[in-house]
């Protein structure tokens, strides 16, 4: 497996970039959703979020190519060569998200929850931003993007009820390796796009626009999920999933100081420290006996190579 990846960069006080980690690499792995391994709202039985849940994944294949996309384009205007890398990595673990939550959205549609309508919106909405906005805008997105990934993937490694609400082993497996590449490469865009000559305040401002639009989307895309679902309309089902939220592990007062800290002058993501989550959970995810070590290419031969 990998040697284990520190935060990929850290600012000194004059707010110079120092790139000090090794490359990251994307990891070969692959998940699987036989017929009827998945309850219907799989999310701890939980109607609200089983579609909240299912929308955020609708949005991450086309979010990701985006992404790509976006750090790409200012990729030969990278002089450093560890940046250089860093960008490799990162396009490569963006790629191989966007084709895990594919295949988890066709298995989720077939379930009954529209993903492959978001997905589509999602694509005609993000081409149009690529295609009509400057170029430092949409790698200003994707920065500020790569903030909220980075801050729901911290939580859901820090947080045990967060991940005691993931009662699928599919999910909770795809969930707990898409959120340690996010936290292994939320710097990436972030340092390419300080390096291309980003402004503060275009990064500040385009983070104050997707606060409002990120909820915005989420919400409307949820409540039109839901109303395809014949749970919903079951008075019951639906109050006892509302008075849940009141508890819910991802809304809490930390979640939204550590969102709120982009908008700060001279953040820099490498500020909210998560080496010791990659420390953590990498034997606990990559080990020899390791959640997803037979969902790693060739990783249940390896291991019983070495019994």
């Amino acid at each position: 497996m990998d040697a284990e990846q520190p935060d990929i960069s850290s600012t000194d006080d004059a707010g110079v970039v120092d790139f000090k980690a090794a490359p990251i690499r994307a990891r070969r792995i692959k998940f699987s959703y036989p017929q009827g391994s998945m309850n219907r709202h799989y999310v701890s039985d939980d109607l609200i979020m089983s579609h909240v849940v299912s929308m955020l994944s609708s949005v991450f294949p086309e979010g990701e190519d985006f992404f790509i996309r976006s750090v790409k384009y200012y990729k030969d205007e990278i002089a450093n060569a560890t940046l250089r890398a860093q960008v490799d990595g990162f396009i490569g673990q963006e790629a191989t998200h966007g084709r895990e939550h594919r295949e988890i959205n066709e298995h989720l549609q077939e379930m009954g929850y529209p993903t492959r309508i978001n997905d589509r919106l999602t694509k005609r909405a993000l081409a149009m931003i690529y295609r009509h906005a400057p170029h430092k805008f949409s790698l200003a997105m994707t920065a500020g993007l790569e903030h909220y990934t980075a801050t729901l993937a911290s939580l859901l490694l820090t947080n045990t009820e967060a991940r005691a609400l993931l009662t699928s082993d599919e999910v909770r497996g795809l969930l707990l390796w898409h959120a340690y590449e996010e936290v292994e490469h939320k710097a990436v865009a972030f340092d390419v796009y300080r390096t291309i000559g980003g402004s503060e305040a275009l990064r500040i401002g385009t983070m104050r626009g997707i606060h409002i639009t990120f909820l915005g989307l989420v919400t409307v895309s949820t409540l039109a999920s839901m109303l395809t679902d014949r749970a919903t309309y079951n008075p019951a089902r639906l109050l006892r999933s509302v008075a849940a939220m009141r508890t819910n592990p991802w809304i809490n007062r930390d979640v939204l100081r550590e969102l709120g800290t982009y908008t700060r002058r001279g953040f820099h993501p490498s500020d909210n420290p998560t080496d010791y989550l990659l420390k953590t959970w990498r034997s606990e995810l990559f080990g020899d006996q390791g959640i997803l070590t037979d969902n790693l290419v060739g990783g249940r031969q390896r291991r019983s190579d070495r019994c």
